[in-house]
């Protein structure tokens, strides 16, 4: 008896900043087929112990086929005045191709918002006023500003992902919950990513949950970012404002500056991201020292400092990164080009059982999986340069 009370001692820890909080896994099908919603829930769910019940959430890629050239705005809102002025504004700002409630079941001893998704395009605006307001030629630029003026401005509406064929669904609860909630079984993506949420110092509310999305990208995150303070106050200097009241949101903003605006390649984020130390730096051949000390010149303030890891998903691709001192689990498997990213190997086991090729990643060191281009084109047509 003495023995097994030891134990649940432990299974159950009171400390509020447990070490090894929050869980995550991913997986991404190269070759572009569809995998289905219950093998992400089955991998997640069986780290159910990483989590409170104060969050979890799924990203999911290639979901809406039919309506892959619109944005799919997810909103979360709270009553009919907040949708009324959700939707007074998107009919003002875009095209709405279609609209519906995302399909849910109840929950019990629960309150909840709303879910909607908006399948949308930039139009020309219709007065002086409005076409000042937001007069961005690019179709991206423009949603992402009017993601965040909805964020900032309509008391009581979250947009929480807004990219092409692409979905966000989340809340508070565990895996299981949310997934049965959001009938995550009716879906089938070529990408799945997951979390388990266990929140040391933000809130558990339901925006807070994660995924966090803007346009194309999501991320999962297990840590803490103990930069989010000069981060946040170098991404309001580009014009993005952090409303989801956690420090997660700001890597999906910085992936979004550098990559899409500055135009740095994904690579090179992740040595902005777990930059090596100078000492490093310092023994490297010139060419290498010139450019990552061009990189910790330029983008200090987007160091993220503090363990963590991470999944960061984006347009027919998904990258998993460590800290550079490794300080939070991530394991990466991959089998018949299929990629399997999880913080327990056991979670990746539970629905691979024959799986070989397993390694954990040194610290700081991506691994980038991509669609192959036949798959890519399947999903988004012929691929530009840029992207």
């Amino acid at each position: 008896m003495v023995e097994i009370e030891k134990i649940q001692s432990f299974a159950i820890s009171n400390d509020p900043k447990d070490a090894s909080g929050c869980g995550i896994f991913g997986i991404f099908n190269t070759k572009g087929d569809l995998i289905d919603g219950n093998k992400i829930v089955s991998a997640i769910d069986i780290m159910r112990d990483r989590g409170n019940g104060l969050g979890s959430g799924y990203a999911a890629y290639g979901i809406y086929p039919e309506f892959k050239n619109y944005y799919a705005l997810h909103l979360m809102i709270d009553d009919d005045l907040a949708k009324r002025a959700v939707e007074d504004f998107l009919e003002r700002r875009v095209m709405v191709a279609e609209r519906s409630g995302i399909p849910t079941r109840g929950m019990k001893n629960r309150k909840r918002p709303m879910f909607f998704v908006y399948f949308v395009l930039p139009r020309a605006q219709g007065t002086k006023a409005e076409s000042e307001y937001m007069s961005e030629t690019d179709a991206d630029e423009f949603i992402n500003k009017l993601v965040f003026f909805i964020n900032e401005n309509i008391n009581g509406a979250f947009v929480i992902s807004s990219g092409k064929n692409m979905g966000i669904f989340k809340g508070i609860g565990y895996p299981d919950e949310i997934a049965n909630f959001f009938r995550i079984e009716r879906y089938k993506a070529y990408c799945w990513t997951a979390h388990n949420r266990f929140p040391t110092n933000t809130p558990g509310w339901w925006g807070g949950a994660h995924p966090f999305g803007l346009l194309d990208w999501t991320v999962v995150h297990n840590g803490e970012i103990s930069s989010y303070g000069a981060n946040k106050r170098y991404l309001e200097m580009h014009g993005y404002k952090c409303t989801q009241k956690t420090d997660t949101e700001a890597i999906v903003y910085l992936a979004d500056l550098i990559v899409r605006k500055h135009k740095i390649p994904i690579e090179l984020l992740a040595k902005i991201f777990s930059a090596p130390l100078w000492e490093e730096i310092e023994r490297m051949p010139q060419d290498q020292k010139k450019l990552y000390k061009a990189l910790r010149i330029i983008y200090g303030r987007a160091l993220l400092n503090g363990p963590f890891s991470i999944l960061l998903t984006f347009k027919g691709g998904i990258m998993a990164l460590n800290d550079r001192i490794k300080l939070r689990p991530l394991v990466v498997g991959k089998k018949d080009g299929v990629y399997y990213f999880s913080s327990e190997e056991a979670a990746i086991k539970h629905i691979c059982s024959d799986i070989k090729d397993i390694s954990s990643p040194d610290a700081g060191e991506p691994v980038i999986a991509r669609l192959t281009d036949e798959a890519y084109n399947v999903y988004y047509g012929v691929q530009d340069e840029e992207d």
